[in-house]
């Protein structure tokens, strides 16, 4: 009988894979908050057009890096069960699965202005979110692959590289920027368009980075295949979507929910929407935490599942759920304490300050449930149950959240309607995520040592 693994051991390993995870993503954010505060000195339309075009590109983009991260089970089982040969060709798989996503993402891409015009916005501004968009498309793929090889090495436990990789792209990004933006470097000043330029290059060099230290080091060498026509093989492929479409909904869902509300805010004033985006700006950077638990989640109880110690993987499960949970209660706490600081971190308008202290305190309730069902859906992506997650964020979102948010600001609640709505909505998610998982998840090991 295989020894227990005793819970301080377990954290650790939850923490060693979850928090370079939570640093990685805070770095993809970076990305576009380092684009922003640069667009921003060339004006408010330019600034307007760059945030409608990351939206439109975020917005998009999110559903094919879910669809791409159909990986995670599969990688983290077989590492578990030592089928090193269906790791790599996974990793094949799944940079065949980012090539097939990439040409109707790039063409929701192009489309960029006639997307926007459609959702009402300004002409002027539709029209240059498409220029600064339709420059960085070439951009797109290298994107995704990253997001392949990123999991491939995730999945099996190494997860330091994609911190490095990320770090240099943010050092990479602000010189492209720079330089293109301005015209520096002895390059020629190109504005908005130099901005969509500099973030295609930066994400080429993630991949390239992520690439190189994987191929130096020799990361690869203990799962590795020479790609052959086994890539495309159907059922292999199939694998993958049928976890990773259920993913990119989940993500998708989550995110265009939060963008509605984001309009809905944008109907009360400006100083309510500035107000809110303030505080999801907050929530999102302390929510990068237990994305990174949830990720780390994912790969440990696909691991253990693997390698067929179900009740570790239980084990796993529950501790990553209850971290998850625990370490938002420090968000949660700094965001009731320092509601009045927070805010002025962003700007000195006092009805701007006054709105966003108003809703802090709710966005710490909403903090604690979001840390749950982020970490829950990681653990459903090890265990290769990604459907319930689509369907209760389906549910939790647009059959409770936005109808109450909008019920609520409708009745005169204002913006603190809309956060309460969102906070029960996420209620809703992560208590059903913890019921599944509780109540209906199956730990037993499900043949991860197939050849694939």
């Amino acid at each position: 009988m295989t020894e227990p693994i005793p819970r301080i051991v377990e954290l650790r390993e939850l923490l060693r894979l979850g928090l370079p995870v939570a640093v990685t993503q805070l770095g993809m954010m970076m990305l576009g908050v380092v684009d922003t505060m640069m667009v921003g000195h060339l004006g408010t339309t330019a600034l307007d057009a760059a945030a409608l075009g990351s939206l439109w590109t975020y917005g998009t983009a999110v559903f094919g890096i879910g669809v791409v991260m159909g990986m995670d089970p599969v990688v983290s089982q077989a590492h578990g069960a030592g089928n090193h040969r269906r790791v790599a060709l996974t990793l094949h798989r799944g940079v065949v699965v980012s090539l097939l996503v990439t040409p109707p993402l790039a063409l929701c891409w192009w489309l960029t202005t006639s997307g926007l015009l459609a959702l009402g916005q300004a002409p002027e501004l539709a029209a240059a979110a498409g220029d600064y968009v339709g420059i960085q498309i070439f951009g797109l793929w290298p994107m995704l692959g990253f997001y392949a090889l990123r999991q491939y090495l995730q999945g099996r436990g190494v997860v330091f590289p994609g911190v490095a990789a990320v770090l240099l792209a943010n050092v990479f990004n602000v010189v492209a920027n720079w330089a293109l933006i301005f015209g520096n470097l002895g390059l020629p000043a190109m504005g908005l368009a130099g901005a969509g330029l500099a973030t295609g290059l930066t994400r080429c060099v993630l991949l390239l980075s992520l690439v190189l230290w994987t191929w130096g080091a020799g990361l690869f060498r203990d799962a590795w295949e020479r790609p052959s026509t086994e890539a495309l093989h159907l059922r292999g492929l199939a694998e993958i979507l049928r976890h990773g479409i259920p993913i990119g909904l989940q993500y998708g869902l989550e995110m265009w929910a939060f963008q509605f509300s984001t309009l809905m805010a944008g109907t009360m004033g400006e100083a309510e929407l500035a107000a809110h985006v303030i505080a999801l700006n907050l929530a999102s950077l302390s929510f990068m935490v237990p994305m990174g638990i949830s990720q780390g989640a994912s790969a440990r109880v696909g691991n253990l599942l693997g390698a067929g110690r179900s009740d570790a993987a239980r084990r796993s499960a529950t501790l990553a759920l209850m971290l998850g949970g625990g370490v938002m209660v420090v968000g949660a706490t700094a965001f009731v304490v320092l509601r009045e600081q927070l805010p002025r971190l962003y700007t000195s308008d006092p009805a701007v300050i006054g709105l966003a202290a108003s809703i802090l305190p709710i966005a710490a309730a909403f903090q604690l449930f979001d840390g749950t069902q982020a970490v829950g859906g990681g653990v459903l992506r090890g265990l290769g149950a990604t459907r319930p997650a689509a369907v209760f964020n389906f549910v939790g979102y647009y059959l409770v959240a936005l109808p109450l948010a909008a019920f609520a600001a409708a009745e005169g609640w204002g913006l603190q309607g809309v956060w309460w709505g969102l906070c029960l909505g996420l209620f809703v998610v992560a208590s059903a995520l913890v019921w599944w998982i509780r109540r209906m998840a199956n730990f037993e090991r499900p043949g991860a040592g197939h050849p694939g």
